[in-house]
């Protein structure tokens, strides 16, 4: 396995991280500002690096993260209103989605119910909700959409049918101004498939396959690089 590494320039040892967070790259006068969240065992940290300021700089945030199959952070401010949310989400291994307003190590909410999830990727950031898409072990593709409003009530409306079980991880991006890049990777094959998935609209969503990823793809941790968090919008729901 291998860890989060920006192009030549490794940053873990190989296999020491299990999950890995999107990572915010900001252009500094030093270099590249980079930040995310790592699990490295049972233990979650948040790190900071650039390479022109010497070694990281890594905070714990604590421990019981053993049974998490997935988490990620979702980073959202409108440039023009300065309306904005850090949210973190984590998928615990029996199913119950949490999540954490301000950041992760703050009091969670809950909510059961995701059992069959098998990866999920984070699609939208917007001033009122956050939306993943998400795959299930049964071969079914959802959008899961999350009101950050309290308590935590997960809107869940099914994208596809069948198909989608291969896949053991998904890593999503912007793709034109109300799309989504969508990243299918097959660990057991090794292999990467790429996809232009529309605006999300239920089983009416338009996703067009762009065929398979040249190479092979290892069994890593897959996560996003974004750009700093109010300059990098998702609106693929």
């Amino acid at each position: 396995m291998k860890g989060p590494t920006a192009v030549d320039e490794p940053v873990f040892p190989p296999g020491e991280v299990r999950l890995s967070s999107t990572w915010e790259t900001e252009p500094n006068v030093a270099g590249f500002d980079r930040s995310g969240y790592v699990v490295r065992g049972d233990v979650l940290y948040r790190y900071f690096y650039n390479f022109g300021y010497g070694d990281p700089m890594v905070s714990r945030i604590g421990g019981g993260w053993s049974n998490f199959t997935a988490f990620e952070v979702a980073h959202f401010e409108d440039p023009k209103t300065k309306v904005s949310h850090f949210m973190a989400y984590g998928l615990r291994s029996d199913g119950t989605l949490f999540r954490w307003n301000g950041g992760f190590g703050r009091a969670a909410q809950s909510a059961p119910g995701f059992s069959s999830v098998k990866s999920m990727a984070l699609i939208s950031k917007t001033a009122t909700y956050d939306t993943f898409l998400a795959n299930t072990r049964g071969g079914a593709l959802y959008t899961i959409r999350i009101p950050i409003t309290s308590p935590l009530k997960p809107i869940v409306t099914r994208v596809r049918t069948s198909t989608w079980q291969g896949f053991e991880a998904l890593v999503a991006d912007k793709c034109g101004n109300y799309g989504t890049l969508l990243l299918g990777i097959d660990k057991d094959t090794k292999s990467g498939y790429l996809y232009a998935v529309g605006h999300a609209n239920g089983t009416a969503t338009v996703i067009n396959a762009l065929g398979k990823v040249n190479g092979t793809m290892p069994d890593s941790p897959y996560y996003r690089w974004g750009v700093v968090f109010y300059l990098d919008p998702l609106n693929g729901d």
